[in-house]
């Protein structure tokens, strides 16, 4: 009889626990998703940069063959270094930018492009941006410390 009394006093928390593993499932699965999302743009902006790399070197191979040829100079052909950069960009299924310095010696490559979430979009984020960057710069002869 005074378990019953004693019963009746504390009141009835049947089904408290359910709400507690509730709340807690919700917030590891939001953990979770953040940790995936987060991994997989880091990757895809790892991706970003390594196509902007490579489209810069290719770029980088479309030397000005009449400076080249007389020794004169080692410089970059800006229209078809920005096609062979394109080019690169294009096979790879990329879009991005493509700049020439003033005086021929680098290619700059910026990739832009998004990644499409897998636990984020829930939430209403459905995409997240991804820029990747490469460059590329002629070098011309060998260069070393003096000796010892």
């Amino acid at each position: 009889m005074i378990l019953r009394r004693l019963k009746r006093v504390r009141g009835n928390d049947d089904g408290g626990i359910t709400v507690f593993v509730a709340v807690c499932v919700l917030a590891l699965t939001g953990i979770i998703g953040v940790a995936v999302d987060g991994g997989s743009k880091m990757r895809a902006t790892e991706r970003a940069d390594y196509i902007a790399s490579e489209a810069a070197r290719a770029g980088g191979q479309a030397i000005d063959p009449a400076d080249a040829i007389n020794g004169t100079a080692i410089d970059v052909d800006p229209p078809a270094a920005a096609a062979a950069a394109q080019a690169y960009l294009s096979s790879a299924q990329a879009t991005g930018t493509v700049s020439v310095s003033g005086d021929g010696k680098a290619l700059t490559v910026t990739v832009t492009s998004s990644y499409a979430t897998t636990f984020l979009s829930v939430v209403g984020i459905s995409s997240l941006s991804v820029t990747g960057h490469g460059k590329a710069v002629l070098l011309h002869g060998v260069t070393a410390p003096e000796g010892n």
